[in-house]
């Protein structure tokens, strides 16, 4: 995402919660690029930490803070069946509220600025259009953020836009090893892996379209389109042991 709004002549804030060597390795990456580039750490766990994080950022680049993509979740594996109150509600706060929180920031930094010149960019799951109750409170939580689009783009009109991209399987992630990434990553319609520079094109994207709001563009090959049972990590897990 920080490379790609880069290449578009974008100054960019990174943040990091516990990355801070790769962030500001990304930062001095970017500024060899010939752009202006800050690394802001925090915790997105509360409104505080959103707050703090937003100076940081805001303290970097003013007014010229446009655009703030929310590609930072929490992913932790649960069930309906096994969930508890602090692992659903930590979800919730980082995928969902601190979202939120970033949106009333920003309304407010442009509280006078012309229509549609900021936005904020969420970032999704196609999983949230190919319901499986595998990661069930992390997909409660990607759940309200997708009907959140629409209605924070309403509410926060018309001096902000409000968009999203959708992306499926893009790296491993949690318990994944390579060789089920490998087998997953072609679960789609296109049988290929999902090239994460399509999707940072698509964030640039709407956010350089001053006439898009309220819209979701999905990134996925259409894995959206394969209904799965299970999450694809539990899908190909079954494959492989039932080929060992």
């Amino acid at each position: 995402m920080s490379l790609a709004f880069a290449r578009s002549g974008w100054n960019v804030v990174c943040h990091y919660q516990h990355s801070a060597q790769a962030a500001m390795s990304l930062a001095g990456q970017l500024r060899e690029m010939g752009v202006l580039a800050q690394a802001v750490g925090g915790s997105l766990d509360s409104a505080d930490g959103v707050a703090q994080i937003f100076d940081q950022a805001q303290a970097h680049a003013g007014a010229a803070l446009r655009c703030v993509v929310n590609n930072a979740s929490l992913f932790e594996p649960d069930s309906g069946r096994d969930f508890s109150d602090p692992l659903a509600l930590q979800q919730l706060r980082v995928n969902l509220l601190a979202p939120m929180h970033m949106g009333q920031h920003m309304a407010r930094l442009h509280a006078h600025g012309p229509a549609g010149h900021a936005s904020l960019l969420h970032v999704l799951d196609q999983k949230v259009f190919n319901l499986n109750p595998d990661y069930f409170s992390y997909t409660l939580s990607k759940l309200a953020l997708e009907r959140a689009v629409r209605l924070q783009a309403q509410s926060l009109a018309p001096q902000l836009r409000i968009n999203a991209v959708a992306p499926g399987l893009l790296y491993p992630s949690g318990p994944q090893t390579q060789a089920n990434f490998d087998i997953a990553a072609q679960g789609n319609l296109l049988r290929r892996p999902i090239d994460p520079q399509d999707v940072a094109q698509a964030a640039v994207f709407l956010a350089q379209t001053a006439s898009i709001t309220g819209t979701c563009i999905q990134v996925d090959n259409g894995q959206h389109l394969v209904p799965m049972a299970r999450d694809v990590l539990f899908v190909v897990d079954e494959l492989l042991q039932n080929q060992a």
